[in-house]
């Protein structure tokens, strides 16, 4: 499995490559550099930078890619299990259509919660500078002709699934891209991304607001929301510590769809979200009744994934209510 993290290692080999990468679990701090790598079996992973990384990434066999960035008080075990998850789903679902690529940034390991939850706060914006260099080494490697000449360019769509306080990486680390390498505007850069049970305020979308260079990068933003999702329930009592008393995005859907560029839909999940993940209802994107089997969740970002429209059979739909076959 690719990967790319922006979690220090125990030992540090730059500027030559770590081909025995070893993940420092009690350092939340994010590294100043991104690295790219491949996980060889558990618990064993090699540094192979980036270029080699995207030239696998281009000669797989693989149409389309996902980026996926998980949430809140995941170690790196925790997220390639969930990556094998979803990318066994999309094996069944269609062999060869999806590569899922997830980007590690540096969760706390402390016991408490709310002591991880703000740590992690820090770490997610600290790590948006090491992932905003790695999106502009993509750019500079895509217009390469010795990487990607005319007649051999890399035609593989992106796509991107933040969850929970991963929304937050992916905000700062858009805010940073364009405040330090792209002055003139984002890059359309990603077909499609969703924002799962997203752990920022729900007027981030908004135009004006940090969150607004999501949908300038993206052709669709998709938003996944459940007003019964506990965990986003804690958050909101934690961030009145920081006066920030706004919905969260993940409970709510956007506060103000008229607010919102036009490229930003709304999924409401409440029929599924506890039932799929009990008690929590918070991670309920990949299986659904029965793990290995995709829940409606799953079925709809995958669908999206398939044909580049969240509603392909009316245009004009800006939301929708997920449930049950047969409800």
């Amino acid at each position: 499995m690719l990967f790319i993290t922006s979690r220090m290692p125990t030992h540090n080999t730059e500027p030559e490559l770590n081909p025995d990468f070893v993940f420092d679990l009690g350092n939340n701090a994010s590294s100043r550099a991104f690295y790219c790598c491949r996980r060889k079996k558990k618990d064993s992973y090699e540094e192979i930078g980036s270029k080699a990384l995207l030239s696998a990434i281009k000669e797989s066999k693989y149409r389309q890619v996902l980026l996926y960035i998980h949430g809140f008080s995941n170690l790196p075990d925790a997220v390639f299990k969930n990556v094998e998850e979803f990318q066994t789903l999309c094996n069944k679902k269609k062999a060869g259509e999806v590569l899922v690529v997830p980007v590690i940034w540096p969760c706390d390991n402390d016991l408490g919660i709310v002591k991880d939850y703000w740590d992690d706060q820090k770490a997610a914006d600290q790590s948006a500078f090491a992932l905003a260099r790695m999106f502009q080494k993509f750019m500079e490697w895509r217009a390469s002709t010795e990487y990607n000449p005319e007649d051999d360019p890399c035609l593989k769509r992106i796509n991107v699934l933040a969850h929970s306080m991963g929304n937050r990486v992916l905000r700062q680390t858009l805010a940073n891209w364009r405040r330090y390498d792209q002055p003139q505007g984002l890059p359309l850069l990603f077909r499609n991304t969703f924002l799962v049970a997203a752990d920022i305020v729900n007027e981030s979308l908004n135009r004006g607001e940090a969150g607004e260079l999501i949908c300038h990068a993206s052709r669709n933003v998709v938003v996944y929301y459940a007003s019964d999702d506990l965990a986003l329930r804690a958050s909101k009592v934690s961030n009145l510590r920081n006066a920030e008393a706004s919905r969260r995005l993940g409970h709510t859907g956007p506060e103000d769809m008229e607010r919102t560029p036009k490229n930003v839909y709304a999924i409401d999940c409440d029929d599924v979200n506890t039932r799929y993940d009990p008690p929590k209802g918070h991670s309920y994107f990949r299986s659904g009744d029965k793990k290995g089997e995709p829940g409606v969740v799953f079925d709809h970002i995958f669908n999206t994934i398939l044909s580049g429209r969240v509603f392909p059979s009316d245009e004009f739909r800006k939301s929708s209510i997920l449930e049950l076959p047969g409800a």
